[in-house]
This record gives C-alpha cells, sequence and structure tokens, in this order.
C-alpha cells in the first residue's frame, strides 16, 4: 500500500473492512444527501454535454449563469455547431480557457449532427472519441441524463472524501475510480458521486471540514488528524 500523503491517513488494509466502510458510508450519504442531484442546469443530453465541458475549472453557478444564455439562443447541437466560433467564444469566456472550450463545444457537437442525429450516443466508448470529452464527462452524461452507471464520476469533492474517509489512498482519478467500482454496488455509482459532492459542499470542505457536526464523524479515520 502506498505510503499515505499528510492528513490522509490509510484506506482499510483488509479488503472485507474497506467493504463494511464503504457499506456505512453509502448510508449516510443516503440519509443525509438523499436529495442530491447534478448541480449543472440543463433540458436535455446534449446541453448537460456542453455544460460538463464547460465545468472543467470553473464552478457550477458559473457555468449555469453561462449556459442560461447559451441554450436559450442555441438549444441543439446543430445550433451549437452552426455558431461562429468568435461568438461561441465570447458565451462562454467567463468559464476560463474559454477558447479551447468553444472550440470543443463546436467540434464536439458538428460530429454528433454528422454522425449521430444530433444526438448524444449512449456508451461510452464512443462518447469518448468525442472532442472534449474524457471518462469523468462521459460518466456525468450517461449516469446524469441516461441512468447509465458506466462509472463513478471522480471529481475533486469525490476524491477527496473518499481518501478522508478510507475507501482509497490513490490521488490519480482513474485509479480512485478503479478502487470506488470495486468497493460500491453499480446500482449506488450515479447517486454516490452527486451524494459526495453534495456532502463536499456542505459538510467536508476542502480546507475546513466540519467534522463535529459530520454524521461520519464515529467511523471516519479522518477526525482527529490535523
Amino acid at each position: 500500500m502506498p505510503t499515505p500523503l499528510p492528513n490522509r491517513p490509510p484506506a482499510p488494509s483488509d479488503p472485507d473492512e474497506r467493504k463494511a466502510q464503504a457499506r456505512r458510508v453509502l448510508r449516510r450519504l443516503s440519509a443525509d444527501h438523499g436529495d442530491a442531484v447534478c448541480a449543472l442546469h440543463y433540458d436535455t443530453p446534449v446541453q448537460l454535454l456542453v455544460a460538463t465541458i464547460l465545468s472543467a475549472q470553473c464552478t457550477d453557478e458559473r457555468v449555469n449563469l453561462v449556459t442560461a444564455k447559451l441554450f436559450a439562443d442555441c438549444p441543439t447541437a446543430a445550433d451549437l455547431a452552426a455558431l461562429p466560433i468568435a461568438r461561441l467564444e465570447k458565451y462562454v469566456q467567463s468559464t476560463g480557457f474559454f477558447r479551447n472550450k468553444a472550440k470543443n463545444i463546436k467540434s464536439c457537437c458538428t460530429e454528433l449532427v454528422e454522425k449521430h442525429g444530433g444526438e448524444v450516443p449512449r456508451d461510452l466508448d464512443t462518447l469518448v472519441k468525442l472532442a472534449g470529452v474524457g471518462r469523468k464527462t462521459a460518466n456525468v452524461v450517461l449516469g446524469t441524463a441516461f441512468g447509465i452507471a458506466s462509472g463513478v464520476v471522480v471529481d475533486t469533492h469525490v476524491g477527496r472524501i473518499s481518501r478522508r474517509t478510507g475507501l482509497t489512498t490513490e490521488v490519480d482519478p482513474v485509479k480512485v475510480e478503479k478502487d470506488l467500482i470495486e468497493l460500491l454496488p453499480k446500482s449506488r455509482w450515479v447517486d454516490f458521486s452527486h451524494q459526495m459532492i453534495y456532502h463536499g459542499r456542505r459538510v467536508c470542505d476542502a480546507r475546513r471540514p466540519d467534522c463535529e457536526n459530520c454524521s461520519m464523524r464515529k467511523f471516519c479515520p479522518r477526525v482527529g488528524v490535523s
């Protein structure tokens, strides 16, 4: 097992104990954050795909402000593909890295129109071939828009809390996802990510986790670690 980094207690070494810990975490997430949903605003899978591309290195709140105007003017893949790149850049400028994001969105939507009838494909391998779409984005769209559990979405909240609660010692999102897939029932993959994100925003802050008021306090190895 890798040596844990500071403030990252080791995950239980026994596989059965790690699964037991995962069950404890799942129970508390369901009880505390059963209302968790995707924070990005969208009406169609295409819009969720575009919003998720924009969310890289940007807050969901900012993305929602941008897409409210963008999707009102350009609601479909065909509309977005036809939009001149300079105009698309103006729409998304405040999300950061806007030139690259605009380029990817235009290329992605053009391919959706030309190869997929303007619709989002429902399989991971096809999705990750689209411009600007990695495994995380594909998992978000498949899980949230279609209810297809293709994997576990690992953002900064999911990674951080998974390490703090002892579900993984990994830092790389791909390795974190691999550990979580082994621990969690497939039926919980989609909800788990949404609920972990809520827990990160409401309780387990990156800098100031509210351990005193956390329902996982009794079994979280992070408690008491300075």
